[in-house]
């Protein structure tokens, strides 16, 4: 037994080193076939060999995309319904005269998002914008109490408070009046209350799912792949989207322990249609099962004056969508240029985007919060500020509370609206789902609400973030090395 410890305490050392060696080239190997960005290949390759093993199993729990879906498979599980009722506006056809007639200047930009997602721009959309859960969560629960036939509803975060509560429980009086009812719930964004409402909805005899179970549950605040979308579409004709959770805080009115500040939107018209089939999909890859017919997908009529094209993105199918309609969108822009989002840590590519879009004269304003709720993403985005306002982009820090929304107008005339945060998990990691919409209406209800928030907020001065001390400046630049990563 004395010569088997003594031979183990000779070897391990060379047993550790094989292991650290292994795993570090196969992390290298793995990640230069698989990743398609070299600044995550440099950063995963980089973990593994300078953090030996950990950053090997960083790798394996955190930077594997285990998620095989393709278009192909997507499209044989997904709903058998219209893609939508209405007219499309293609910039390829005579119909594109009717868009830059309309729209002048941003008839390239349609083109580019037909080309990216394969999805038509509807003609005949109605899009109201809902201010935090007070004006939101009211509209949404009027519309499952009014359901006659289907309700789908997929979510990031179904809190189990009091506004989850009472979602659950309209749901509930849905299901019993003989609606079906579909929940799908991110297996992450389920875990901040205890017990999850994947358990309480289930007990309830709710249909309920939770997307991607975590290997590691006490990783799941880092878990990658996750369901960021927000959608909730009503009887196949009415439709929720945009930023916000399902949790207490939104709803400010009721005095939450922690409020969020966050902007929603109802969708009435065919672009319904798209958002039932975004969650079809998700609900298919999710159970097996297949949500097909005029219960799910009813005849849509026309609404109102927005042209609108859902926008799907996630690390499958529909990689860099929205990556690409951002820089898109960047590159049309000719006078103004707006963007609200909680987490601002874009890549080079988007970065470089609004420098030369703020050269090329375009009034670039930025509204980000004076301080987020994950406090490594505020020390990350700071040393890139600098350089964005040296360049004549115009940042603004919001007040407390925490402010959630994500907006995106450009010259008065587009708007992307949905869940995006401007970061590499909401770019390249999660799932996510946006409406690309065309109206001088609809853009100019948002400009207000981003007026609204830019009256209150602090102007974001470059000297005075040179001017941080020495360690908070280290502290900031050794956490952005992590970007890749938050």
């Amino acid at each position: 037994m004395q010569g088997i410890l003594a031979w183990a305490h000779e070897l391990w050392p060379f047993l550790v080193s094989i292991t650290y060696v292994t795993a570090a080239a196969w992390v290298t190997v793995d990640a230069v076939l698989r990743k398609r960005h070299v600044p995550a290949i440099v950063g995963w390759v980089g973990l593994a060999w300078l953090a030996p093993v950990v950053g090997a199993l960083a790798y394996y729990l955190l930077g594997i995309n285990r998620i095989r879906r393709s278009a192909t498979a997507l499209d044989r599980k997904a709903a058998a319904g219209p893609v939508a009722a209405g007219a499309c506006l293609d910039p390829d056809s005579s119909r594109g005269l009717a868009l830059e007639a309309m729209h002048t200047g941003f008839a390239g930009l349609a083109r580019l998002g037909g080309r990216v997602t394969r999805r038509p721009l509807l003609e005949g959309n109605r899009i109201e914008p809902l201010i935090d859960g007070d004006q939101a969560f009211p509209a949404m629960l009027a519309a499952i109490e009014a359901a006659e036939r289907s309700v789908s509803i997929v979510s990031y975060i179904f809190d189990n408070d009091f506004a989850g509560h009472d979602f659950r429980d309209a749901l509930v009086r849905a299901r019993d009046r003989g609606v079906e009812v579909r929940v799908l719930i991110d297996d992450v964004g389920s875990r901040y209350t205890k017990p999850t409402m994947v358990r309480r909805l289930r007990d309830a005899g709710v249909p309920v799912a939770a997307f991607l179970p975590t290997r590691v549950p006490r990783l799941y605040q880092y878990a990658n792949l996750r369901m960021h979308r927000k959608i909730l579409v009503v009887d196949g004709q009415v439709g929720f989207t945009g930023g916000m959770n399902i949790r207490a805080g939104h709803w400010l009115t009721r005095t939450p322990g922690h409020p969020v500040r966050c902007v929603h939107f109802r969708i009435d018209g065919p672009v319904v249609a798209d958002m039932q089939r975004a969650f079809a999909d998700d609900w298919a890859f999710t159970t097996g099962e297949r949500l097909v017919g005029e219960r799910w997908f009813a005849p849509l009529g026309l609404h109102g004056p927005v042209a609108a094209r859902g926008v799907p993105d996630g690390p499958d199918a529909d990689i860099d969508n929205i990556l690409e309609i951002l820089l898109g969108a960047l590159s049309v822009a000719t006078r103004r240029a707006r963007i609200v989002t909680p987490y601002f840590l874009p890549d080079s590519e988007v970065l470089r985007a609004l420098h030369v879009a703020a050269l090329r004269g375009v009034d670039v304003e930025i509204v980000l919060p004076g301080r987020s709720n994950v406090p490594l993403m505020d020390w990350a985005m700071t040393p890139q500020l600098p350089e964005l306002i040296e360049k004549g982009c115009r940042i603004y820090f919001a007040p407390p509370p925490f402010d959630h929304s994500k907006l995106f107008v450009v010259d008065g005339t587009w708007s992307l609206i949905g869940s995006t945060n401007w970061d590499a998990r909401s770019l390249r990691l999660n799932f996510e789902y946006n409406l690309e919409c065309y109206d001088h209406g609809l853009a100019a209800a948002i400009d207000a609400i981003i007026d609204a928030k830019i009256a209150v907020s602090r102007p974001v001065v470059r000297d005075e973030l040179l001017a941080l001390p020495y360690a908070a400046r280290l502290r900031n630049g050794v956490a952005r090395l992590f970007s890749p990563y938050l």
